[in-house]
């Protein structure tokens, strides 16, 4: 009997092993699986975030450098600003007045800037001599158009060009020179005296130099 109860003990001993190795593996298991799981999860979201942290960081850089072009390319250069043109002069803003040239057959015209800034003047001037019998206009000499800038106070001038009348006839005498300005469209009347001889048209012909070239 004794023997038989040392068995039983011993068996209800090993059993008793068994059942508490079986527990412990599978809550070994499980314990492992719930800590991967977690840790996976945790390591994939962080992955994301990264992700899209570097993605925006990307995108944010390359708007920065295409905008900063743009704006680059966009902004006035200094010799855009500092080397602007002065503006034309008007007509208005001018004093007309004459004088003779150094040469038979020349008349100065000079034009003054009445202004407050710099202006300049470029190109062949409108010359109309009138007379009582009716008006002729200069026609452009051969002469290169300089840039003629003229600050207040100062002025430039062309020379007008036309045949003296040595003919010992009466010829036509002209009282009025009409003056425009190059690139305006508004006049100023001089009076002059100048007196050509008649001809059939194939004499000379009266011409104008560009503003800048009078002496």
């Amino acid at each position: 009997m004794r023997v038989q109860k040392l068995s039983l003990l011993a068996v209800a001993a090993v059993a008793g092993l068994s059942l508490t190795a079986c527990q412990g593996g599978d809550t070994s298991s499980s314990g492992a699986g719930d800590s991967s799981s977690p840790s996976s999860q945790s390591s994939t979201s962080q992955g994301s975030d990264s992700q899209s942290s570097t993605s925006s960081q990307s995108s944010t850089s390359q708007g920065s450098d295409g905008s900063g072009a743009s704006g680059g390319k966009g902004a006035p250069t200094a010799s855009r600003t500092g080397g602007a043109m002065a503006s034309a002069c008007t007509t208005s803003q001018l004093a007309f007045s004459t004088s003779g040239g150094m040469a038979e057959g020349t008349l100065i015209v000079n034009l003054k800037n009445t202004g407050s800034a710099t202006c300049s003047l470029k190109g062949f001037p409108g010359a109309d001599l009138k007379s009582k019998d009716g008006t002729v206009s200069a026609q452009r000499s051969k002469l290169a158009a300089p840039l003629a800038s003229v600050k207040p106070g100062e002025e430039t001038r062309f020379t007008l060009h036309y045949p003296p009348n040595n003919s010992g006839g009466s010829g036509e005498t002209f009282t009025g020179l009409v003056v425009t300005p190059p690139n305006e469209t508004h006049s100023r009347t001089l009076p002059v005296s100048i007196n050509v001889p008649v001809s059939d048209g194939s004499g000379p012909a009266v011409t104008v130099d560009p503003v800048g070239t009078g002496k």
